[in-house]
């Protein structure tokens, strides 16, 4: 029994052991189908992908390759502009009023300055260096370079900016932009040009203003710009044209380019000089003599222009109001413009010498005609009074003018006629541009002939229903002193390119008005208004004489309209006068004209004074020589 209890178990265990090798070979033979499996799949899958790596490789080299390349060019470089040197402007003498000299703009990509702190910090994590500590740094040293430009703390604003580009100062040094960069290599730098005007005010309403005009979406564009003035105006000539030129870009970043890499494509051509024919002397001398002048009489402003009584050359043009265009706190839409240009008005009397020049020149009278003048005449439905009250007086014709009677105007213009009145404002230049080319210049007022009213007639020869600019006005007074021929005023003599040639402006044609023998009589006879002499025969102006020269002037008292009324007002007026220095030889013309002065002043009712004062000026630095002999004194209401 213990033998065959011992083969039952030896018999069970083998049998357990066949059951279990059976198990483990069924097991591993379905195991290694399954492995097979896996690996066909992942062959299938490999080849998959080697498939469609070979067709994106083929698709990358031969079709999208041009494509591709081009846009890894223009990660890597960047064509811009090369600013071109913009030309001076120069006064008649060659002084500067306006250039240019090249400085820097400190720039940064706040975007790629983070990331890069932000990952040398993670490298290097005792080093202790980040954005606020660059940053820090940065804007303490740079403002310690450029204490007049910037402060530390507008520095630290800036570069705390939620915005990805920012400039952080303009008008740097060359030299200073470039030991900033090696200490702060983040920081990018842009090519600039800063414009200087030595004289600060000086001629600002003429040279106006050129600043760095930015387009912000295209850096590449960037250059100075006439803004106002003559800057404006010639800007085509004084800019230049840029030149090309490839750089290469910091992180394919258009703001921030790489120093050292400039290709030249293309140089840049400076701009023209330009050559004015102001005399800065001068023009300082004018705009001096003029403010002082405007604050002594409280007047609202005042404009005088110097012309060249030959030529028509400017020799200086006021206004009392002006700008700095170093310092852009002065900078007031109101003061960036000339009004002696823009800025036309009634000017009251010293428009008569049109009637005077109209009737020397009809031969409706002559400088002695005895002419009845009452103290007020009816024109349609206005009745015209003079300044002052008097009963019928015999006015000789050059009393009329040199005692600024009105009445007496109005009855030899009745004479002229308004057709032969219209047609000499228009010689004259009233009422059109003189084309000085200055920007934003009005052309004046004067009623179309077809409007006139019956009582038009009234108004317009005494200076009253139409307007002129400053310069119109001295337009007028040139033409008689240039023996009847009106040459348009200029103020830009001469260009100068940049291979030294000088171009002359083109010559303004002339204008024959009058006869030289009719201007030569009514120069004559507007000696008479600063005739000092005993009542009733002074002129309205003595106090504008100059010792040693004849002069010949016209004094203005046109009524301004009052804003609350929409009437002539009786308290507000421009006073106006215009003179030819020296009357026998003439070399200049003045005009002056002051916006609503305190006529109850002495300095507010006539601008004689001024007149005076300008043309000791003239003669003193001129060398004008004196008059051939003292005007004779005439006449001017007989008994």
């Amino acid at each position: 029994m213990v033998a065959s209890g011992a083969s039952r178990a030896r018999a069970a265990g083998s049998a357990r052991r066949t059951y279990a090798a059976g198990t483990r070979r069924a097991v591993a033979k379905r195991g290694n189908g399954g492995q097979r499996s896996r690996f066909s799949a992942v062959r299938i899958l490999l080849v998959a992908l080697m498939v469609v790596a070979g067709v994106k490789l083929v698709q990358v080299q031969w079709f999208e390759a041009p494509t591709l390349s081009a846009a890894a060019e223009r990660q890597r470089s960047l064509t811009i502009d090369i600013p071109a040197q913009r030309g001076s402007i120069v006064d008649r003498n060659g002084n500067k009023l306006a250039f240019s000299v090249e400085t820097r703009t400190l720039s940064v990509n706040l975007r790629v300055l983070h990331k890069t702190m932000d990952d040398y910090a993670k490298k290097n994590p005792t080093k202790g260096v980040n954005f606020e500590s660059e940053g820090t740094a940065a804007a303490k040293y740079i403002a310690s370079k450029v204490p007049n430009l910037t402060t530390e703390q507008e520095l630290l604003t800036k570069l705390h900016k939620p915005q990805s580009f920012t400039y952080l100062v303009d008008n740097v040094e060359p030299s200073v932009a470039t030991d900033i960069v090696k200490n702060f290599a983040w920081i990018g730098v842009e090519n600039r040009a800063m414009r200087e005007y030595p004289g600060d005010t000086l001629a600002s309403n003429i040279v106006g203003l050129a600043n760095w005009r930015m387009n912000d979406s295209d850096v590449s564009k960037h250059n100075l710009h006439g803004v106002v003035g003559l800057e404006q105006s010639r800007d085509n000539d004084l800019a230049g044209t840029p030149g090309r030129e490839i750089v290469n870009t910091q992180n394919g970043n258009d703001n921030l380019y790489l120093p050292g890499s400039e290709h030249v494509l293309q140089a840049a051509i400076p701009g023209s000089d330009l050559e004015l024919t102001i005399d800065s002397d001068l023009q300082y001398e004018l705009q001096r003599q003029l403010s002082d002048y405007v604050a002594q009489s409280h007047a609202k402003g005042g404009q005088a222009v110097i012309m060249d009584s030959k030529t028509g050359e400017i020799y200086a043009l006021a206004d009392d109001k002006t700008f700095n265009p170093n310092d852009q706190s002065t900078f007031q839409d109101e003061l960036l413009n000339d009004r002696a240009v823009t800025t036309p008005y009634e000017p009251g009397s010293v428009n008569k010498i049109v009637t005077a020049t109209a009737a020397i020149d009809e031969g409706i009278a002559t400088p002695q005609s005895t002419i009845p003048v009452p103290g007020e005449i009816k024109i349609a439905d206005r009745t015209v009074h003079d300044a002052w009250v008097h009963g019928t007086q015999n006015f000789t014709t050059t009393g009329i003018f040199a005692k600024s009677s009105n009445v007496g105007t109005l009855e030899l213009a009745q004479k002229i006629g308004p057709d032969r009145y219209s047609d000499l404002l228009k010689k004259f230049g009233i009422g059109q541009r003189t084309g000085l080319g200055l920007p934003g210049e009005s052309p004046g007022y004067v009623p179309p002939r077809s409007q006139w009213s019956a009582s038009t007639f009234g108004n317009l020869p005494i200076g009253q229903g139409l307007s002129m600019t400053v310069v119109q006005m001295a337009g007028m007074y040139q033409t008689i002193a240039n023996n009847g021929v009106r040459v348009p005023p200029r103020i830009v003599k001469a260009k100068k390119n940049p291979d030294g040639t000088v171009v002359p402006e083109p010559a303004p044609k002339p204008v024959q008005v009058v006869s030289p023998q009719t201007a030569t009589t009514v120069r004559d006879m507007l000696r008479a208004v600063v005739q000092d002499a005993k009542s009733p025969n002074a002129g309205t102006a003595p106090s504008a004489a100059l010792e040693g020269y004849q002069i010949s002037g016209k004094t203005g008292t046109g009524q301004q309209v009052d804003p609350r009324t929409k009437a002539y007002s009786q308290s507000l007026a421009n006073i106006t006068f215009a003179g030819i220095l020296p009357a026998d030889h003439p070399r200049f013309v003045v005009g002056i004209r002051l916006d609503a002065p305190d006529t109850t002043l002495p300095a507010g009712h006539s601008a004689g004074p001024l007149f005076h004062s300008i043309a000791s000026y003239l003669t003193q630095r001129y060398q004008i020589p004196l008059s051939d002999g003292p005007s004779p004194e005439v006449p001017l209401i007989l008994p």
